[in-house]
C-alpha cells in the first residue's frame, strides 16, 4: 500500500505520500494537532440551514439539461432520475469579491428602480471565505465606489469590523542579494503601483468576503455555500447557457451509489456570472466552448504560497508592508531567471498580532527540479525575513496556496457569451506589478451587474423576470450582454492594466532587464510605448527536460521556522470525503504522459510543484517502472496541477461541495 499512514486532526484526514515518510515523518502514526485560535468548524449551523433550504425545493424544471459532463454520475451506473431545479434571474458561481460585489450591485439597482431581480450565489467552500486566499494589501477604491466612501470606517456600511483595522503605515522594498544580504530600494524609485501608505489596508480577504456576504444577504441575495458547480447547462442549440448543475453527492470511489446518494440540483438563470477565481473549472470550460480566448495571448499564472503567523508585541509593526525580489529565485542580474517575489504584511486584529508571509513563483519557470514550497521555506531563513517571526512565542497558525493570474491585459478573454459572463479572476484582471487583483475584481463585478440589470430589468425585459414568474420563460433567448465588456474597456481597470501590459514579459529577457523595463513603464511611458512584448507559450511548455538541470539540494526543515509540507498542510484544515471519485482526473487522450513522459523526460515535476503533496510515483509491482498515485484528499484547490503538468494532462473538476481547505484568516 503506497498510502499506509494518515494524519488525523479532529475530523480532518490527510493522505501522506510515501516519500514523506522517508525524509520527514519517521513516526507518522502520531496525530498532529494545531493550536489555531481561528479554527471554525465548517459544520456550522448556518451552513446546515442553507443546505436544508436548498434541499427543500421541489420546482419543476422549465428547461432540460443538454450537457452531460458529470462523469461521477455516469460512473454510478443506472440511468438517473431527472434533477430538481431552481430558477433565478442571475446566478453567480463563486462567493469571492467579484461575485459578492455583483450581487450587491444588482440588489442596489433593484432598490433604486423598483424592478427586483432574484439573485443566487453558489460557493463550493463549506462557508463563504473558506476557499479565499490572498496577500492581501487591499486597495478600497472599487469598494468605496460600490458601498460609499465610509466603507472602511467602523460605523460604515459593513459595520463594526476588524477588516479595515490596519491601514498601511510603512512601505519597504528589498532586493535580496543572497541568503544573507539585501539592498533596500528607495521609496522614490518604487513604481506608483507599489506605494500603499495612506491609501491601502492590510486585511484578510476571506474576512472581507464574509462581511460582504452578510451585506448581500441583508439585501435579499440567496447564498448557498457547500455546493459545487460541476456542470454548465447549455441551450439545445449549444450556442448559449442557462445555468449550472451542482455535483451529485454520495458516490463511492468505485462509482457505486452510497446510502447518502443525492442528485445534484439544476440552477437555471437568465444570466450566469462565473466568479470562480483563477483557473475556475466552469470558467475554463466556457472559455474553450465559446472560444473566448481567440486572438488573445494564453493566460500565465503564478503559484502563491502563504502562511499566517501570530507574533508577540515586540515583533509586531501594524501596517508594515514589505515586498522583495531576488534570492532564492533570482541569482543573476542578466540571465533569464524564475519570475516571482515575496511579501510580508503586518495586520492587527482585535485579539491577535498577525503577520502574513507569502511567496509567489511564476509558473513559466524552466527547471523541473524547482520546488516552490521549499523555495518558500528557504526564503524565510533570510535575516530580513526571519526577524518578523523569530521568537519562541511566535507560531504559524495557517497555511495555504492558490494560483493567480499574471498574464494581465494581453490575456483577458472575451468577457461575455450568450447567457453568461466572466468576472473577477475568472477573466484575469490581476495587476501583477501592483500585486493586487481584489479591487479590479470588485469593479468588474459591479460593471457586470450594471450591464446585466440594464438588459434584464428595464423596459419589456422585466416581463420575463423570474422574480415575477417563478421560472425561466422559454421564449426568452440567452442574451449576450455586450455592454459589460464595452464598459470594462472604458473603465480604470483596463487603463491600469494597459500601463503595465509588457512588464511581466520583460522578465523573460533577464532579471535586470525586467526591473529596468518595469521602472520605465511605471515612471516614464505609463503604457504609451507603441510596441507589445508577446507571450505565445502556455506555462507548461516552458518546462525544459530534466537532463538540462541538476537536482536542487534544499535544507531540511527545522520545525520552528521552516516546516515539512505535511505539517503545514494540516494548518489549512483541508478535508474531503474520502470515499468519492477523485476530482483530479487524467485526460483520456493524455494517459500516456504520466506513464511514459513525465518521470522519464521531466523528472516528475508534479511531485515538486504541488503545494499539498497530492502527486507521487510509486513502484508498480506489475511493471518494472513507477506509476502515478493521486492523493486527491490532500488537494487545497490551488489549481496548479491543471496548469503546470507536462502537456496539462490533469483536468481539475469540483469534488463534493464543502470539500477542500477551511481558511479562516487568509
Amino acid at each position: 500500500m503506497p498510502l499506509s499512514h494518515s494524519i488525523i486532526r479532529g475530523w480532518t484526514r490527510y493522505r501522506i505520500p510515501t516519500h514523506f515518510f522517508h525524509t520527514h515523518h519517521p513516526s507518522c502514526s502520531a496525530a498532529i494537532t494545531t493550536n489555531n485560535p481561528y479554527w471554525i468548524s465548517s459544520s456550522s449551523s448556518s451552513s446546515s440551514q442553507r443546505r436544508r433550504r436548498m434541499a427543500s425545493y421541489h420546482i419543476p424544471r422549465s428547461l432540460s439539461s443538454s450537457s452531460t459532463n458529470m462523469e461521477a454520475t455516469a460512473e454510478a451506473g443506472d440511468e438517473e432520475e431527472p434533477r430538481e431545479s431552481m430558477a433565478y434571474d442571475v446566478l453567480i458561481v463563486g462567493a469571492g469579491p467579484a461575485g459578492l460585489s455583483a450581487a450587491i450591485r444588482l440588489k442596489q439597482l433593484s432598490e433604486q428602480h423598483g424592478n427586483d431581480l432574484s439573485i443566487c450565489i453558489v460557493e463550493k467552500g463549506n462557508e463563504v471565505g473558506a476557499h479565499i486566499l490572498s496577500g492581501n494589501v487591499f486597495d478600497p477604491v472599487a469598494l468605496r465606489e460600490l458601498l460609499g466612501e465610509d466603507v472602511t470606517e467602523e460605523d460604515g456600511p459593513l459595520g463594526d469590523t476588524d477588516v479595515f483595522r490596519t491601514p498601511v503605515t510603512e512601505d519597504s522594498f528589498l532586493l535580496l542579494r543572497d541568503s544573507m544580504r539585501s539592498v533596500s530600494v528607495p521609496h522614490v524609485l518604487l513604481p506608483p503601483q507599489l506605494q500603499n501608505v495612506g491609501k491601502n489596508y492590510v486585511i484578510s480577504l476571506g474576512q472581507l468576503c464574509r462581511r460582504l456576504s452578510e451585506k448581500a444577504e441583508e439585501l435579499g441575495v440567496e447564498i448557498y455555500p457547500g455546493f459545487s458547480a460541476s456542470e454548465v447547462l447549455y441551450t439545445d442549440d449549444g450556442k448559449g447557457i442557462y445555468g449550472i448543475a451542482t455535483r451529485d453527492v454520495g458516490i463511492a470511489k468505485d462509482g457505486s451509489k452510497k446510502d447518502s446518494f443525492e442528485r445534484g440540483i439544476e440552477l437555471h438563470a437568465r444570466q450566469t456570472m462565473f466568479a470562480e477565481g483563477a483557473r475556475g473549472s466552469c470558467s475554463e470550460e466556457v472559455i474553450e466552448k465559446f472560444r473566448l480566448r481567440d486572438g488573445k495571448e494564453p493566460q500565465t499564472y503564478g503559484l502563491g504560497i502563504k502562511e499566517v503567523w501570530e507574533v508577540p508585541d515586540e515583533l509586531h509593526k501594524p501596517g508594515f508592508v514589505q515586498h522583495s525580489l531576488g534570492w532564492p529565485l533570482q541569482n543573476s542580474l542578466m540571465e533569464r531567471q524564475t519570475f516571482g517575489g515575496s511579501f510580508v504584511y503586518h495586520q492587527s486584529t482585535s485579539n491577535a498580532n498577525l503577520v502574513h508571509v507569502g511567496f509567489v513563483v511564476g509558473l513559466d519557470y524552466e527547471n523541473p527540479y524547482l520546488n516552490p514550497y521549499k523555495e518558500f521555506q528557504r526564503w524565510k531563513t533570510h535575516p530580513d525575513i526571519r526577524k518578523n517571526f523569530d521568537n519562541e512565542d511566535a507560531q504559524c497558525i495557517s497555511y495555504g496556496a492558490r494560483v493567480l493570474n499574471e498574464g494581465g491585459y494581453h490575456s483577458i478573454p472575451k468577457l461575455t457569451f450568450p447567457g453568461g459572463s466572466l468576472i473577477g479572476c475568472s477573466a484575469g484582471f490581476l495587476n501583477p506589478i501592483k500585486i493586487k487583483g481584489s479591487h479590479t475584481a470588485i469593479k468588474s463585478g459591479t460593471i457586470a451587474a450594471e450591464a446585466a440589470y440594464d438588459t434584464l430589468a428595464k423596459g419589456d425585459a422585466f416581463s420575463f423576470s423570474v422574480s415575477e414568474n417563478g421560472v425561466l420563460n422559454p421564449d426568452e433567448k440567452a442574451v449576450d450582454i455586450f455592454a459589460y465588456e464595452e464598459s470594462m474597456k472604458k473603465s480604470w481597470v483596463f487603463e491600469e492594466l494597459y500601463q503595465v501590459r509588457n512588464c511581466h514579459a520583460a522578465f523573460h529577457y533577464g532579471f535586470f532587464q525586467g526591473l529596468l523595463y518595469s521602472g520605465f513603464a511605471a515612471h516614464i511611458s505609463k503604457g504609451r510605448e507603441p510596441w507589445t512584448l508577446k507571450n505565445q507559450i502556455q506555462d507548461s511548455w516552458h518546462t525544459k527536460e530534466a537532463k538540462n538541470f541538476s537536482e536542487i539540494d534544499y535544507p531540511p526543515p527545522d520545525g520552528t521556522l521552516t516546516f515539512d509540507l505535511l505539517t503545514n498542510l494540516q494548518r489549512s484544515g483541508t478535508y474531503h470525503v474520502d470515499d468519492q471519485p477523485a476530482h483530479l482526473r487524467i485526460k483520456e487522450d493524455l494517459e500516456h504522459v504520466p506513464k511514459d513522459v513525465s518521470m522519464q523526460v521531466y523528472a516528475a515535476p508534479e511531485i515538486r510543484f504541488c503545494p499539498a503533496g497530492v502527486y507521487e510515483y510509486v513502484e508498480d509491482e506489475k511493471e518494472d517502472k513507477k506509476k502515478l498515485v493521486i492523493n486527491a484528499q490532500n488537494c487545497v484547490h490551488c489549481k496548479c496541477c491543471s496548469i503546470k503538468m507536462p502537456y496539462e494532462y490533469i483536468r481539475w473538476t469540483c469534488p463534493e461541495g464543502g470539500g477542500g481547505p477551511q481558511y479562516q484568516v487568509m
